[in-house]
């Protein structure tokens, strides 16, 4: 039995952060990680850790499971903007009408769902 992420490449848990990039033209930064800067077209980008904490911009709660998606129903999610800027769309802690527009929320690192073979698939959320 083990643990894996959602994602690859996404997200580290310990400590738990966002795996983004800075680029080195711009000093935009972006998620997730990509080759190419997002805002200018440059191809000069640093891997970064992105700050775990940040502000609620939007939110809704999603009551019926998307395609292929196995974590538990309803859930909250919406749209981050992290301290320096960069905005995440992500899964929210909580699926209910408590969020309110500049709530600081803050990462955390949690199960999502059990594989067929035991393992445990760990996904990131924003919570109050």
């Amino acid at each position: 039995m083990s643990v894996r992420p959602v994602q690859p490449g996404l997200f580290q848990s310990d400590p738990a952060a966002l795996l983004g990039t800075r680029c080195d033209t711009c000093g935009d930064h972006a998620f997730p990680r990509t080759a190419i800067c997002p805002y200018c077209g440059s191809t000069e980008v640093t891997d970064v850790t992105l700050s775990g904490t940040g502000t609620l911009w939007l939110w809704t709660t999603v009551t019926a499971a998307p395609p292929g998606y196995q974590g538990e129903v309803p859930f909250g999610f919406g749209i981050v903007e992290l301290t320096g800027g960069v905005r995440v769309i992500t899964r929210l802690a909580l699926p209910d009408d408590s969020y309110s527009e500049g709530l600081p929320m803050h990462l955390r690192i949690v199960a999502l769902h059990a594989t067929d073979g035991g393992d445990t698939v760990e996904t990131w959320e924003f919570a109050p």
